[in-house]
């Protein structure tokens, strides 16, 4: 894939499960297939995150044909009491603006957002 490092050994910043959470944020009907990818791990690392994640709540899915829709609930508060109070939407929109802003950046014609 363009613009995806290669795996990385030893321990990061974001975690797995954060990562798979705003893939499925980005497309909420992607594919395991296309999330492992994304994400750089195995598929069944990604069935593993998404079944994790759908037991804790923070995801559903309801299945379309041969394929998955997922539901994230943004409402949801993150599990390590250092982020108490945090939601997973808070979590989303950092990784959102933070791809995005990435995105912008590597774009050498993109304009740059107006500030308010």
């Amino acid at each position: 894939m363009d613009g995806v490092p290669e795996p990385h050994t030893g321990w990061t910043f974001i975690t797995n499960h954060a990562r798979v959470l705003a893939a499925i944020a980005d497309n909420h009907s992607a594919r395991i297939r296309d999330i492992a990818a994304h994400c750089r791990l195995t598929e069944r690392a990604v069935q593993k995150i998404i079944a994790d994640l759908e037991q804790a709540g923070y995801l559903s899915h309801t299945r379309e044909g041969r394929s998955n829709t997922y539901r994230i609930d943004p409402s949801k508060v993150l599990r390590h009491p250092a982020e108490a109070g945090l939601t997973v939407a808070s979590l989303l929109s950092l990784l959102i603006q933070a791809e995005a802003d990435r995105t912008t950046t590597a774009q050498p014609n993109a304009r740059p957002h107006a500030s308010a």
